[in-house]
């Protein structure tokens, strides 16, 4: 069973930088498609006109691929969360996990060992420590 904080929360952009970059990419190709028309009968403004053009398409892509790279990178992984059940009496120890309702010191159902009723001693989670990224030069 899983509890609802185990959800991996969405990573989003701003919307009006995703409308910056396709408004950035649409003026790019008709950039393009621009000077591609007037290449013949203006060829000095037709170069400039496609060096904007080609400029402007190859920022937005990059932009692009660079948001979708670091999305990948934002995605936040909820450590799950564990509960310890301890037996009074014989200190039988079960872990489990988390489910809803559980508080410390809550009374549960009795020990395989000895019948003696058991508590949630522990609620915690299991954060696991990542490798630092080493750079390759």
């Amino acid at each position: 069973m899983t509890s609802e904080n185990s959800e991996h929360p969405k990573a989003r952009v701003a919307p009006s930088s995703l409308m910056t970059l396709f408004l950035v990419l649409v003026l790019s190709l008709a950039a393009l498609i621009y000077g591609i028309s007037i290449l013949e009968t203006y060829p000095d403004i037709a170069y400039i006109v496609l060096l904007f053009g080609f400029l402007g398409t190859a920022i937005a892509a990059y932009a692009l691929i660079q948001i979708r790279m670091r999305l990948s990178k934002l995605r936040i992984v909820v450590p799950p969360v564990t509960t310890t059940i301890e037996c009074k009496k014989c200190s039988f120890k079960n872990v489990r996990e988390f489910q809803r309702g559980d508080y410390i010191f809550k009374e549960l159902e009795p020990c395989q060992k000895c019948n003696d009723k058991m508590m949630i001693t522990a609620i915690y989670r299991e954060v696991k420590e990542k490798e630092k990224e080493r750079f390759p030069f």
